[in-house]
C-alpha cells in the first residue's frame, strides 16, 4: 500500500490558524487528493473526499464520518489563515491572510463532500521545491486534539534537529489559534500543551518534551525536544510489516557508499530545507555523511535513502 503523504510549504506549516478536528482532517485528505491530481488543481478544479475515504483512514463508521464532515463544511468554508512568505522579487518577508477554499459543499447521494482550494493554498501543497514539510497521513491519524496537530506539525518541521528554537508564548497561542481561549498559563497547559503532547506520545512516531523559559517568574516561552521511536525487530514480526525505518539496527554502510548517499541526500529537494544557513550541497554532504554513523540520525534519513533504493543488510 502506497504512504498517504501530507505536503505543505513551511509556511503554511507555520502559519496561524484555528480548525477543529474534522477539518483539518479533510484538508489532509484534499492535500493528498490535489498532489495525485496536479494537473486537476492547478486548473482550479474541485477535489472529492467520500465518506468511505474518511473512515477508512480515521478508522471511524462511514455513517458518522459522512455526518462530521457535513459539519466541518461551514467552518471551512469560513475559515482563514495568517502567513509569511518571502516575496522573490524583492526578498523581504510578506505577511499575508488567506481563505482554505473558494467553494465548498457536499453531495448527499454521493456521500462526499467536495471542494475547490482558495488560490493562495493551491502553490502551498502543490509547487514545492525547497522550504516544506512531508510526514505521513498514519501519523496524526490517532491525534483527537486539534491543538496536537498543529503541535506535531510545528515540531516535525525541525526533524533534522530533534529540537525546535524558542518558540514565544504569544506566538505559539497564535499559531494553535487562541485568541480569547485558556488565556491563564495553567488553563493552556493543562488543556492545550499537556493534552497534546500526551496524545502525541502515545499516538505518533515522535516523543517529546518542552522546556519552559520564563522572565521572572513568568513563563514566557516553550522549546520542544523530541525523538524519533524505533520499533523493535520484534514488534515490527508480529506486526507483520516491512518498514526500513524500523530496521536501522541493521544499517550497514560501506565508507564509499556513505560518500555516495550522502552526495545524493544533500541534492534531494526534500531535504533543502534541513541545510544550514550559508551551507553549500558540498558542505550539507559531509553533515550528512557523518550523520549517518549516527545511530540517532539514522532514523531521519531512513526513508529518504530508501526513495534511493538504499537496502538495508
Amino acid at each position: 500500500m502506497n504512504k498517504q503523504l501530507v505536503t505543505k510549504d513551511n509556511s503554511l506549516i507555520g502559519a496561524s490558524y484555528s480548525l477543529g478536528v474534522v477539518e483539518q482532517r479533510l484538508i489532509f485528505l484534499a492535500i493528498i487528493e490535489a498532489r495525485e491530481q496536479k494537473t486537476l488543481i492547478e486548473a482550479g478544479g474541485l477535489l472529492r473526499i467520500y465518506a468511505q475515504s474518511y473512515a477508512k483512514q480515521f478508522d471511524v463508521e462511514k455513517h458518522t464520518s459522512y455526518e462530521a464532515m457535513k459539519r466541518a463544511v461551514e467552518g471551512l468554508y469560513e475559515a482563514g489563515f495568517a502567513y509569511s512568505k518571502l516575496d522573490e522579487r524583492s526578498g523581504k518577508i510578506g505577511h499575508y491572510k488567506s481563505r482554505w477554499v473558494d467553494k465548498i459543499g457536499y453531495i448527499d447521494d454521493l456521500g462526499c463532500v467536495e471542494l475547490v482550494f482558495a488560490s493562495d493554498v493551491i502553490p502551498l501543497i502543490t509547487r514545492l521545491e525547497t522550504r516544506y514539510t512531508e510526514y505521513e497521513l498514519k501519523q496524526v491519524v490517532g491525534l483527537q486534539s486539534e491543538y496536537a496537530i498543529r503541535l506535531y506539525e510545528l515540531i516535525i518541521q525541525w526533524r533534522s534537529v530533534g529540537k525546535t528554537n524558542l518558540i514565544s508564548l504569544e506566538e505559539l497561542r497564535e499559531k494553535l489559534g487562541l485568541v480569547d481561549e485558556y488565556k491563564r498559563i495553567e488553563a493552556f497547559k493543562r488543556r492545550v500543551l499537556d493534552l497534546a503532547v500526551r496524545q502525541i506520545n502515545e499516538h505518533t512516531d515522535i516523543t517529546v518534551e518542552y522546556e519552559q523559559h520564563k522572565q521572572g517568574r513568568v513563563i514566557t516561552g516553550f522549546t520542544f525536544k523530541f525523538k524519533v521511536k524505533l520499533k523493535s525487530k520484534k514488534a515490527v514480526a508480529l506486526n507483520g510489516e516491512n518498514d526500513k525505518t524500523d530496521l536501522l539496527s541493521s544499517l550497514k554502510m560501506t565508507a564509499k557508499q556513505r560518500i555516495s548517499f550522502a552526495s545524493q541526500l544533500s541534492q534531494m529537494g526534500e531535504l533543502s530545507s534541513y541545510a544550514k544557513q550559508g551551507e553549500d550541497y558540498k558542505e550539507f554532504a559531509t553533515r550528512i555523511e557523518s550523520e549517518l554513523l549516527d545511530e540517532s540520525r539514522q532514523a531521519f534519513y531512513m526513508p529518504y535513502l530508501d526513495k534511493l533504493g538504499f537496502q538495508p543488510s
